[in-house]
């Protein structure tokens, strides 16, 4: 049985990102930014969680800091989902009826 977390437990990856790695290692924005191979507004905007976390992005963080791009991926998923559900309460849908 699949263990169920409340939406809430979803984090962007991106500030988890700067807090967790980039600091620890000693490094800013400008010098992470240079080592990853992106420009500093791209991986700026990912650190202060204003863009989302793209697969090649996660890639270069796995080859860098050693990471799991999956584990940052299932992060960026679990976020947009949570986010999409708060958005979802303005949506009114009614069930699809299960056929006779």
């Amino acid at each position: 049985m699949a263990i169920k977390l409340h939406d809430s437990f979803a984090v962007h990856p991106g500030p988890w990102l700067l807090e967790e790695i980039v600091k620890p290692y000693n490094m800013n924005v400008s010098g992470t930014a240079d080592h990853l191979k992106v420009t500093r507004p791209a991986l700026s905007r990912l650190l202060n969680g204003r863009a989302a976390l793209t697969p090649e992005m996660a890639i270069r963080f796995e080859k860098a800091f050693g990471v799991s791009a999956a584990t940052m991926l299932r992060m960026q998923s679990a976020y947009d989902l949570a986010q999409a559900k708060s958005a979802s309460e303005t949506v009114k849908i009614e069930r699809v009826r299960e056929p006779a």
